[in-house]
C-alpha cells in the first residue's frame, strides 16, 4: 500500500508499483497483470488467516471502491481465474464468515461476489471453442476474436491452464445459483479426460484447443500439468462428485507407475511412458507431496519432500529447475510457495516437529536472503544470491498463509480452517458449497473408469489421526534412507534410456566421434532422422524428426545421439565458463539485502580466488565513459569507480581508473532499459593485449541494475558495495556489528518459532551454505571510438577467437519418439559445482572432431536451438505459484 497501490505488483528493489505497459515487457509473465490491483485481491483472505480483520475490512473497501475489471488489456484466463476470481471468492467466503460472527463486516452485502460474477462473465467468451477448452488469453473489455481484442488467434493451451477452473467456477455457480460457470469448467475437464492417452492414462503438457491433439507429449506433475491433477481431487472434495475421484485415481495410478521414481518425479512421454522425457525437474512439482497427503499416500510424499528439502539446504531456495543429479538447471527462484504448502500438509498429517524445523529454515532464508527494504525480492540466481525486482502476488497469497498456518495453533485462528478447501492459489472456499445450488448432475457420462488393483486407493481421504497417531518416528523412518541423497552420494542422471545403453547393439554413431564434414556421418544421421540445417550466421543446427528415421530403432539411436551431444555440450561449456558475480549494497538502508547480478571480466582480480571480495564506497568518475585520464582522482581514490559502457575498450577503462587509485570498477550499460532479467549475461573481454597489469576487479551491470546503485547515490550519497563471487551472509559482512533485523510478520518471528519448536521437543536443523556455480556467460568486447578501425568485434557479439568455427546447435521435434532431452553429466566423479547452463550450444570445427567453445547467440538462434526448453520455461512462468 505504501509503495505500490493501486498497481498490480510491488517492485521491491525500486520501491514502486509494477504497472503493465510502463515497465519493460516480461512476456507471458505479464499476462497475470490486468490493472486490477492484483496483489490486493490475491491477499484478501490471507489477512483474515493472519487475524488482521481491520486491515481486511479496509482492503475490501478499497477493492470495491477502486478496482476496475473492464480494462482494455489482454490477460491470462488461467492466472486471472486462480488469482483474481479466486481472490474475490476467497475474500467473499471469509467476509460472510466474519459477518455471521457478528463483530466485523456488518456492512458487507456480497459486493465481492458481485465483482466475481462480473469477472466470471468476462471470462466466459474464452470457452467459445468447439472443444470447450478455453483460449489461453482474453481481453477484459473486448473478449476474444473481436477486432479490438488483440487475442483469439491462439491454437494451444497448457493442460493446467484449461484444467484448473472447476473450483472457482463451480464455487461461483454455487454461491450465485448461476449454473453456466460450473458447466463450462466441467466441459473443459471432460474434454481433457477424453483426450488422455488411453494406454498410459497420462496427459501431455500442451493441447490444441480446437482439435484436441497433444502439441507437447511429455507428461509430469510439474509445470503445465500440476494443478489439473490437484483440481480433480479437490473437485471431488468440494463438489462430492465421484467421477472426479475416479479420474484422479486413474491418473494417480499412472503417475506412480511411470513418473514416480522415488524420491524423484521425472517427466515421461505419454505414448512411451517407460522413456523419460528429460533429466531435470522443475520447482512446481514441489506441490505434489501436499497433494499426496490429501490423497492419503504419505510415504512417497515424505520421500520427495525430503529430497526437495536437501536441495533447498544446498542453495537456500529451490532452483526453478534442477537435474536428477541435483545440479542447478535454471537458477531463478521467484519465491514460489509450493514447497511450503507441502511442508504444511505433511506436518498436519504426521505431527512430526521436523516439519516445523523445515518451516523455520524457510522463514530464516526468506529474511536472510530475500528481504529487502521494500518487501521480498525474487532470486535472480540462487547460486550468487542476486535479486530480481519482482514480488509476485502469490508470495503474499500463499507463502505467508502456509507458513503462518504451519506454526499456528487452533486457538490462534479466529475460524476453523478445516471447514475450507484451498484452491491452487491457497484461496479459501467453504466445504458447505457441496450441498448448495447443485444444478449439475452428479455423474458425468464421459467418465470411463476401470477398476484399479492398487492398495493406495484403500486410503483415499483418510483420517490422519487413525493412520498417523502423531508418531514422528513414522516419517523419520522413511526419511532416514534419503538423508544423504543430494550431497553425500554421487547420483547419476536417472534415465531409462541410459540404462538401456549397456545392453543391445551399440549405436552406429557416438556424439564424441561426430564430424560435420564426414559424408558417412551425415548419412548415418539421415538414417536416424537427424538432419543438419545451415543457418544464415554460419552455424549448423541439428534437428531430429523421428518420423523421418528409417525405422523405430534408428529413431531411438537418433534420440541417444542427441542426448549425448547435449551432454557433451554441457560438460565442455561447464569447464570453460566464468560464473556470474554479485554486487551487494551493504550500506544503510540496504545492509547487504540488495544483490545485483553482474557479469565478470576476463582480466583483473579473480573474485573467486579472493573470497572476501572487494568492499568500498562507490564514486562516479569523470569523464563518465572512463576512456581518458580521470579528472576527479580525489573522488575516486580508494573507491569503487562507476562508469558508463561505450566508446573504448573495457580494459582501457580499467587501466584509467586503476591509475586514479580506484580499488575496483563497475561498468554500467548505456543501453536504456537493459536488464539481466531479459538479456543474457556476458564476460567483459580484454583488448587483445597483455592485461596482467590490471589488478583491480571489474564487473558489468546492465542498465536497470546499474540504475539501482545510481538511484541509491542520489538518495543516500554515501553508498557502499561489496564485489564478490557470490552474495555474502550478513553476519560475515558486518562481523557482529548491530544491524536492523527485518522480520516477515510479528506472528512469524524466529523468536516465536524457537519457543514453539522447544515446546515440540524438536531438534535444530542447520542450513548449509549455498555453493557457488557457473552460468552461461558469453564474451563481449567494448566498442572502439566511432570512425576508428579495430580488429575487435562489436559489443554483444563474439570476440575474434570465437568466430573461427561453425556451430552445431541441437533441437528435436517430437513425433512418436521422445522429444528434446537434457541428460545428466557423465563424469565418473561427483560434480564439484552446479553449473548446468541455462542455454546450451555446441560448436564444431569444419574438419575436425568435436571441439567445444563458448559463444554468445542472439535470442533468435537460442529460440531456434532450444525451442522446447524455452516453451517449458515459459509454461513454468505462466503456471500458478
Amino acid at each position: 500500500q505504501e509503495h505500490a497501490y493501486p498497481a498490480d505488483e510491488l517492485m521491491p528493489l525500486t520501491c514502486r508499483g509494477r504497472v503493465r505497459g510502463q515497465e519493460p515487457s516480461r512476456g507471458d509473465v505479464d499476462d497475470a497483470l490486468g490493472k486490477f490491483s492484483l496483489t490486493l485481491i490475491d491477499t484478501l483472505d490471507t489477512l483474515v488467516v493472519l487475524n488482521k480483520t481491520k486491515e481486511f475490512e479496509e482492503a475490501v473497501r478499497k477493492v470495491i471502491k477502486d478496482v476496475n475489471l473492464d480494462n482494455d488489456i489482454v490477460v491470462s484466463v488461467f492466472e486471472t481465474n486462480i488469482r483474481v476470481l479466486g481472490g474475490l471468492l476467497g475474500g467473499h467466503s471469509v467476509a460472510i464468515m466474519l459477518k455471521e460472527k457478528g463483530e466485523h463486516m456488518q456492512w458487507y452485502n456480497g459486493e465481492l461476489l458481485h465483482m466475481a460474477k462480473e469477472l466470471g462473465y468476462k471470462l466466459l467468451p474464452a470457452f467459445n471453442t468447439t472443444s470447450g477448452l478455453p483460449y489461453p488469453r482474453i481481453n477484459l473489455k473486448f473478449g476474444v476474436r473481436h477486432p479490438e481484442a488483440r487475442t483469439g488467434t491462439e491454437t494451444d493451451t497448457c493442460t493446467a491452464c484449461a484444467g484448473t477452473l472447476i473450483l472457482e467456477f463451480a464455487a461461483l455457480s454455487r454461491f450465485t445459483g448461476t449454473s453456466i460457470f460450473e458447466e463450462y469448467a466441467r466441459k473443459a475437464l471432460d474434454f481433457i479426460w477424453e483426450k488422455r492417452q488411453r494406454s498410459s492414462n497420462l496427459v501431455g503438457v500442451t493441447i490444441n484447443i480446437h482439435t484436441g491433439d497433444w502439441v507437447r507429449k511429455d507428461s509430469g506433475v510439474g509445470a503445465g500439468i500440476d494443478s489439473y491433477y490437484e483440481y480433480l481431487l479437490k473437485a471431488y472434495v468440494l463438489l462430492g462428485d465421484d467421477s472426479f475421484l475416479e479420474r484422479f485415481n486413474t491418473h494417480y495410478d499412472a503417475i506412480m507407475r511411470y513418473i514416480s521414481q522415488p524420491p524423484l518425479l521425472l517427466d515421461v512421454h505419454i505414448h512411451k511412458p517407460m522413456l523419460n522425457a528429460r533429466t531435470w525437474m522443475d520447482s512446481l512439482l514441489a506441490f505434489f507431496p501436499g497433494l499426496q497427503v490429501l490423497k492419503g499416500d504419505i510415504r512417497p510424499a515424505i520421500e520427495t519432500h525430503e529430497m526437495l528439502y536437501q536441495v533447498i539446504k544446498k542453495h537456500n531456495f529451490l532452483p526453478e529447475a534442477f537435474t536428477t543429479d541435483f545440479r542447478v538447471h535454471w537458477a531463478q527462484h521467484p519465491l514460489r510457495p509450493e514447497f511450503a504448502e507441502s511442508t504444511y500438509f505433511l506436518y498436519k498429517a504426521t505431527g512430526d516437529p521436523y516439519y516445523l524445523e523445515v518451516g523455520k529454515t524457510l522463514i530464516e532464508n526468506l529474511n536472510k536472503y530475500a528481504r529487502v527494504p521494500c518487501g521480498f525480492a525474487a532470486m535472480k540466481d540462487v547460486r550468487t544470491g542476486s535479486h530480481e525486482d519482482r514480488m509476485d502476488s502469490f508470495f503474499l497469497a500463499e507463502m505467508f498463509k502456509y507458513l503462518y498456518l504451519l506454526f499456528a495453533d487452533k486457538e490462534d485462528m479466529i475460524f476453523d480452517i478445516e471447514d475450507y478447501i484451498f484452491t491452487t492459489e491457497a484461496h479459501l472456499l467453504p466445504l458447505w458449497l457441496s450441498t448448495t445450488n447443485q444444478t449439475i448432475s452428479k455423474k458425468n457420462t464421459t467418465t470411463e473408469y476401470t477398476e484399479l488393483d492398487d492398495s493406495n486407493f484403500d486410503w483415499s481421504c483418510p483420517n490422519t489421526q487413525i493412520l498417523f497417531p502423531n508418531d514422528p518416528m513414522f516419517a523419520q523412518s522413511i526419511r532416514e534412507p534419503l538423508k544423504n541423497v543430494v550431497d553425500k552420494s554421487c547420483p547419476r542422471g536417472i534415465s531409462r534410456v541410459e540404462d538401456s545403453l549397456g545392453s543391445g547393439p551399440k549405436p552406429p554413431l557416438r556424439a564424441r566421434d561426430f564430424m560435420a564434414s564426414n559424408p558417412e556421418h551425415l548419412e548415418i544421421l539421415k538414417k536416424m532422422g537427424v538432419s543438419l540445417i545451415h543457418l544464415k550466421d554460419g552455424r549448423v543446427q541439428l534437428v531430429q524428426h523421428a518420423v523421418q528415421a528409417a525405422s523405430s530403432l534408428d529413431a531411438e539411436d537418433g534420440l541417444r545421439f542427441m542426448q549425448e551431444m547435449i551432454e557433451l555440450s554441457s560438460q565442455q561449456q561447464k569447464e570453460q565458463q566464468l560464473p556470474p558475480r554479485a554486487v551487494q549494497i551493504v550500506s544503510h538502508p540496504f545492509f547487504g539485502r540488495v544483490v545485483l547480478t553482474a557479469g565478470p571480466a576476463q582480466f583483473g582480480m579473480d573474485l573467486s580466488k579472493h573470497k572476501a571480495g572487494t568492499r568500498g564506497f562507490v564514486a562516479t568518475i569523470k569523464p563518465y565513459n572512463g576512456c581518458s585520464e580521470i579528472t576527479n582522482p580525489e573522488a575516486v581514490k580508494e573507491k569503487i569507480a562507476l562508469m558508463q559502457r561505450g566508446q573504448c575498450m573495457f580494459a582501457e577503462k580499467a587501466r584509467n581508473i586503476q591509475k586514479a587509485g580506484a580499488i575496483g570498477g563497475i561498468v554500467i550499460d548505456d543501453n536504456e532499459g537493459s536488464s539481466s532479467d531479459t538479456a543474457p549475461l556476458f564476460q567483459m573481454a580484454g583488448d587483445g593485449k597483455n592485461t596482467d597489469d590490471i589488478t583491480i576487479p571489474m564487473l558489468f551491470l546492465f542498465n536497470k541494475e546499474g540504475n539501482i546503485i545510481l538511484d541509491a547515490i542520489r538518495e543516500y550519497e554515501a553508498v557502499e558495495v561489496l564485489l564478490s563471487d557470490k552474495a555474502k551472509d550478513r553476519a560475515t559482512i558486518f562481523k557482529g556489528k548491530m544491524i536492523p533485523n527485518y522480520i516477515i510478520d510479528s506472528n512469524l518471528e524466529v523468536e516465536n518459532m524457537d519457543q514453539k519448536l522447544s515446546e515440540n521437543d524438536s531438534h535444530k536443523q542447520n542450513s548449509e551454505e549455498a555453493t557457488s556455480a557457473s552460468q552461461d556467460v558469453g564474451t563481449v568486447s567494448e566498442e572502439p571510438e566511432e570512425g576508428e578501425s579495430s580488429d575487435v568485434t562489436d559489443p554483444d557479439s563474439l570476440s575474434p577467437a570465437d568466430t573461427t568455427s561453425d556451430s552445431v546447435s541441437i533441437s528435436n521435434q517430437d513425433s512418436s519418439v521422445p522429444g528434446h532431452q537434457e541428460a545428466g553429466a557423465l563424469e565418473p566423479a561427483c560434480p564439484t559445482g552446479d553449473s548446468q547452463p541455462q542455454e546450451q550450444q555446441t560448436e564444431t570445427e569444419p574438419n575436425s572432431k568435436v571441439n567445444w567453445d563458448n559463444k554468445v547467440q542472439p535470442m533468435e538462434s537460442i529460440l531456434a536451438d532450444w525451442n522446447e526448453d524455452i516453451e517449458a520455461f515459459e509454461m513454468m512462468e505462466k503456471d500458478e505459484l
